[in-house]
């Protein structure tokens, strides 16, 4: 009887308090109300004030329940009933407020667990039971959030802080990709790399994971398509500075090796993990895990995040049999960019180019395979583009194809230099520049990796 005294009175209020109803509306759902007559009535209110911007009258509702015609005659009766009962009884604000919050977050909970059941029983074809952690977080993140927007006139001095507020950032040791970023990439992002299979994406993330440790920073690099040791590898003849077959040569031996190693050590305080899935089985689930697992058992919390590539992770949410490409590719991007957020830290992954991209030398963004729903998600996406030329005086292009932190048309291409046998990236001199870029070229203002981090 409480549950269906509360779900009478926030009916009651939204037809009698337009203070009430302005408050509540927004948070309120159909499913929330158990009693079908009840659900019928908050439905035709919702309708209404969608399209009129006002509360109905119980006249208005009554008319409307009489002119539906999806209604059995003691749905109809019921719903009459109710609306008639409704009265204009005064009840004290704040509290029906909070009543009304905390029999909402119930209701969510509650709805939520349902669903989670049906998933965990195989009774849900779309979902998979990875999407039952965040029906569950959605649920419980119910609240009547009290921020109604930013007052553009009365806020401005909080503006002007926030546009003058230094934000954690993690530089590149690439001067042409810390000035299309402003000085390197934010926490709480997305950065995709889009190329061909062989042009460099592993490469790529392979030097900026070896540059940001060498910067004193965690790092965390995921790898779904190579072996933890083939990733270590690549990482090992950047930062020991020794072609990669010479990691393998007999005349390398273990004592070189390891002094090598020893020094490199003595250069930072920061620390890499690699750790290895199996292509296509792991979601951001298992990575929330992971995280979890290594700062208790480790102490480590990383400071960026490479996973080695996007689409051949899973979705939390989705079974791939079931949805598109579009959707799944889509899904998996969101749900990195979500852990990024959570644990505040950005993330570096990368995307194939579709086959008519590949061998491109100048690749779009319509050019992503699979899913045009990933650049959508992406704060920053580029282009890495090789051709047989380029090869030959060991460079690579760099194209923007999206940037939220900077404008994409100045630098609009560029190009690096590229050790393949050392998997290292390396600054090319202004005059290499100039011959690329159709925009604006701008000669990038050197700073320390210390002054980047300030």
């Amino acid at each position: 009887m409480a549950t269906e005294r509360i779900e009478l009175t926030i009916l009651r209020n939204l037809l009698f308090t337009e203070e009430y109803y302005r408050k509540v509306v927004p948070f309120l759902k159909a499913d929330y109300f158990q009693e079908h007559d009840e659900k019928i009535i908050f439905e035709e209110i919702q309708d209404f004030s969608g399209k009129y911007d006002k509360v109905p009258t119980q006249e208005v509702l009554l008319i409307n329940l009489q002119n539906r015609t999806d209604l059995t005659e003691e749905s109809f009766n019921n719903a009459v009933a109710t609306v008639k009962s409704l009265t204009d009884e005064w009840v004290d604000f704040d509290w029906v407020l909070d009543a009304t919050e905390k029999w909402c977050q119930d209701r969510a909970i509650y709805l939520a667990l349902m669903q989670s059941i049906k998933i965990a029983d195989g009774g849900d074809s779309k979902l998979d039971k990875g999407a039952i952690p965040s029906i569950l977080q959605d649920a419980l993140a119910v609240s009547f959030d009290e921020h109604i927007g930013h007052d553009y006139i009365e806020q401005s001095k909080d503006r002007y802080e926030f546009y003058h507020k230094v934000e954690e950032k993690i530089p590149f040791d690439l001067e042409k990709f810390n000035y299309i970023t402003k000085g390197g990439i934010p926490n709480k992002t997305l950065n995709i790399a889009l190329a061909g299979t062989g042009v460099g994406k592993s490469l790529f993330m392979c030097h900026m994971a070896a540059a940001s440790l060498l910067q004193g920073f965690n790092v965390l690099y995921i790898t779904l398509e190579m072996a933890e040791e083939k990733i270590a590898e690549r990482v090992d003849a950047n930062l020991l500075d020794i072609p990669i077959q010479t990691l393998s040569d007999p005349l390398f031996t273990k004592d070189k090796y390891q002094r090598k190693v020893d020094s490199l050590s003595k250069k930072t305080q920061g620390k890499l993990v690699i750790k290895e899935y199996p292509t296509a089985s792991a979601h951001v689930g298992h990575f929330k895990a992971l995280l979890n697992e290594l700062s208790l058992k480790k102490g480590f919390k990383p400071h960026i995040i490479f996973v080695d590539y996007l689409n051949i992770c899973a979705s939390s949410r989705y079974k791939g049999t079931i949805v598109n490409s579009y959707t799944y590719v889509k899904a998996i991007a969101e749900e990195l960019r979500g852990l990024a957020g959570e644990f505040n830290v950005p993330i570096v992954s990368a995307t194939q180019t579709t086959r008519s991209g590949y061998g491109n030398s100048d690749v779009e963004l319509t050019d992503t395979s699979e899913s045009f729903g990933l650049p959508a998600t992406a704060d920053l996406m580029f282009a890495l583009i090789s051709t047989e030329d380029m090869e030959q005086i060991n460079q690579i292009m760099v194209k923007q194809l999206k940037n939220r932190y900077n404008d994409p048309t100045m630098n609009k291409r560029f190009v690096l230099g590229i050790d393949r046998t050392k998997m290292r990236l390396y600054d090319c001199d202004q005059s290499q520049q100039n011959l690329v870029d159709d925009g604006q070229q701008e000669q990038p203002v050197k700073k320390s990796f210390a002054e980047l981090k300030v």
